[in-house]
């Protein structure tokens, strides 16, 4: 449980919202006035750390472009946030239309099965996907195809996952059985470096941040144009338009080029995702990023 308590839902709290002025009592979902009112209005983050550099742990705390990023966004709107809720990532769209958070900030890519069941903000970052291999492998993969046969290890949920299962897996080109998922990348580089597994397929920041800290290398890449935004519950347009207002005053303020700068090593390479309108940005179901094959579940 990730609940003190019980809450007001923000579905409740809006059809009260013209007749009573509604108290939030535990986190879990948004309380209080906003959109210029003269109350709190706090909402609870949710992300899945093991995801570096965009959300990981350092020293027991929650750390990561993610969370500076979102913090950010929030400190230019009517909104406060709570303390940060962590799950593994295919739990957390659940989270969220359970109202145990308000808010996922975790390298969620916008695409159409997501947005049958929530909403996302304009686009943040965008990326494509890698395939990671050990240092000095002999006959690494030059391509994606070249890992038909190969032991692939991806993170249950992501895109890695979506695109190694339809393109791979299911044309038998690689058996099921060397088909491995796990909790996080940080368990699958893991294996990945004791000779476990001959490859791992990852967005390509993520992949460059374990270049940068383990044994292994970047074999090939894989186009995706996938875009990542912050998602939110379908009926809680006043927070993703504040959102949308957040970010905007971020990047127009320098202050998303600074985040970015540090976390990523040369400014990085995905930061100038456009601002469209929060409903698709340009990666299709089954070649995203942190991307659950099944709406996040």
């Amino acid at each position: 449980m990730h609940e003190t308590g019980r809450r007001t839902s923000r579905r409740t709290y809006l059809k009260r919202l013209g007749a009573v002025t509604a108290v939030a009592s535990t986190a879990g979902c948004v309380g209080g006035l906003g959109g210029g009112g003269s109350g709190s209005m706090t909402i609870v983050p949710g992300t899945a750390p093991g995801f570096p550099p965009f959300e990981t742990k350092q020293g027991g705390e929650i750390v990561g472009f993610d969370i500076d990023l979102l913090s950010a966004v929030v400190s230019n709107t009517d909104y406060e946030l709570e303390s940060w809720k962590d799950f593994e990532f295919s739990s957390l769209t659940p989270a969220l239309k359970n109202d145990k958070i308000d808010v996922i900030a975790a390298a969620m890519t916008i695409n159409e099965k997501r947005d049958e069941s929530i909403d996302f903000t304009n686009p943040y970052y965008s990326a494509d996907q890698a395939v990671l291999v050990r240092q000095g492998a002999s006959s690494p993969p030059s391509n994606f195809a070249g890992l038909a046969g190969r032991t692939v290890g991806v993170q249950e949920g992501t895109t890695g996952a979506s695109v190694v299962e339809k393109q791979l897996v299911k044309p038998g080109k690689i058996a099921q059985s060397k088909f491995n998922t796990y909790g996080n990348y940080v368990l699958a580089v893991e294996d990945l470096v004791n000779r476990n597994l001959d490859a791992v397929v990852l967005d390509t920041p993520v992949a460059r941040t374990f270049v940068d800290r383990r044994a292994v290398t970047i074999a090939a890449t894989y186009e995706t144009g996938e875009k990542y935004g912050f998602g939110v519950r379908t009926d809680a347009d006043d927070l993703t338009k504040a959102l949308n207002d957040g970010l905007e005053q971020v990047r127009n303020g320098g202050k998303y080029e600074e985040i970015r700068d540090e976390w990523f090593a040369g400014g990085g390479t995905g930061g100038n995702a456009s601002a469209g309108n929060g409903t698709g940005g340009n990666a299709s179901a089954g070649a995203t990023s942190n991307e659950s094959t099944t709406s996040s579940s």
